[in-house]
């Protein structure tokens, strides 16, 4: 197995020590030994393989180096993770985190949304004041020692139960000083129904909010609708720049989704930075291959070439002192998240659920009217302990396409549930998705390189 992931981009030899987490910037010199060194060579035979190619100092020099980076651990650095899944299976976990679907209704109809216009299989329907307190209530009760405590009202769309959405605010922040915890509330929302009310209440008591727009106009209003086919486009806009801008441009997220139909979706990104945002997401969407709108395995090349673009891009704006945050371009090189966080990803089914209008408790948002992993409810607790087992189970050494993988301590085997939907299995692949997010990770590798220069 390879110790060691090289790869070229925008000018740049790159060298990530997988297992370390070190990044080398290179010269041909390097590159070329780390190459054969990975593949086994001892360091004679690497000198006498480059010599002739390359001036004999040069790789004397280059290879010295490589030794003593080995002997530093930060280059070829055996699994440091492989023991820790003994503790990882073994740890007890606690809730840490909800995400309340206060609204299984929608305002827009959007075409690609998994939630099929927030019924999610099911009936239109609203979370009442008390299933509300009581998911509080069961998050607090099974948070352990843990203080800090993430809601996310969710949808549907949340703002068709705004009077809620605030009572339990209001609630939770009573709780806090009787049971020593803090809560981080975040809204998800269309921004149909935002307005200067709305607004006062999220920049006060929000720690992030989610704003969801794909992009340009015409992008946007193909893909976000209203019911009878009108694009909302233009009555957002203006929101969610004000929003935005109230907030100083942080603590917030534009975040679109891109299809087939915009391939290009760089200047779908470009386009909201031009407008003003700083915190900008665009995702691929996630959908049956049987979707006229669906990406396809012959549209991975193209898409990575869009990042490619991209990642350019954000570096010349960056110099330029326009810079702007791509969420898939963000990456933590000094240190990243704790180990468990490197292993398992978001915690889905085991320190994050998903709560229905009626209280009904899933593994994530995605999972929810899903048969087979209803997993208990609010007012009961937990009962489906075997599918809680089941996801504690997810790491990147249970998922057999992760263990060769150079990105796997950065995706953390992925999205349990996009594996679900692709593979009929939450330790499955998503092999587009996995293609387009070790592209993400060199992308966001080459801008680090590049803005430290």
């Amino acid at each position: 197995m390879s110790l060691i992931h090289q790869y070229k981009n925008n000018g740049y030899n790159i060298l990530l020590d997988i297992h370390s987490g070190c990044v080398h910037v290179v010269d041909d010199v390097v590159y070329e030994a780390v190459t054969l060194m990975d593949e086994g060579c001892e360091a004679q035979e690497t000198a006498a393989r480059l010599t002739g190619k390359y001036p004999k100092e040069d790789v004397e020099t280059a290879i010295e180096e490589c030794l003593t980076l080995k002997e530093e651990q930060m280059l070829f650095t055996e699994d440091i993770y492989q023991e820790a899944v003994r503790d990882f299976k073994g740890r007890q976990s606690v809730v840490k985190a909800l995400c309340l679907h206060v609204a299984h209704d929608c305002n827009l109809a959007c075409r690609y949304c998994f939630a099929e216009e927030g019924e999610y299989k099911g009936s239109r329907e609203l979370m009442s004041l008390e299933v509300g307190k009581k998911a509080l209530d069961f998050l607090i009760s099974h948070s352990g020692a843990r203080k800090n405590l993430e809601v996310d009202f969710f949808g549907g769309e949340p703002l068709l139960n705004w009077e809620v959405v605030k009572e339990l605010v209001r609630y939770g922040r009573s709780q806090e000083t009787l049971h020593n915890k803090r809560f981080r509330f975040t809204l998800t929302t269309n921004g149909v129904l935002l307005n200067d009310e709305v607004m006062e209440f999220v920049n006060r008591e929000m720690a992030n909010v989610v704003l969801s727009i794909d992009g340009r106009k015409e992008v946007h209003d193909a893909m976000r609708p209203f019911s009878r086919g009108a694009g909302s486009y233009d009555l957002i806009l203006p929101k969610f720049q004000k929003l935005a801008d109230a907030r100083g441009q942080e603590n917030y997220y534009v975040r679109g989704t891109f299809t087939r139909y915009n391939l290009d979706f760089a200047k779908d990104v470009l386009h909201l930075a031009d407008l003003g945002f700083r915190q900008i997401s665009v995702e691929p969407v996630v959908a049956s291959p049987e979707e006229d709108y669906a990406i396809r395995p012959e549209d991975v090349s193209r898409i990575c070439e869009e990042y490619d673009f991209l990642a350019k891009e954000m570096i010349k704006r960056e110099k330029e002192g326009r810079g702007f945050q791509f969420f898939h371009f963000m990456i933590d090189l000094t240190g990243g998240p704790c180990v468990y966080k490197r292993l398992s990803g978001c915690g889905s089914g085991t320190e994050y659920l998903a709560v229905t209008p009626t209280g009904e408790l899933y593994p994530c948002h995605q999972f929810v009217g899903e048969e087979g992993f209803s997993m208990g409810n609010v007012f009961d607790g937990l009962t489906g302990e075997e599918i809680r087992r089941e996801f504690a189970d997810c790491n990147v050494y249970t998922r057999d396409a992760c263990r060769d993988c150079f990105a796997r301590f950065y995706c953390s085997g992925g999205c349990s549930a996009n594996a679900y939907k692709l593979s009929g299995n939450i330790k499955g692949t998503y092999t587009v998705g996995c293609e387009l997010m070790r592209k993400r990770v060199e992308c966001a590798i080459m801008i680090k390189a590049a803005l430290a220069q």
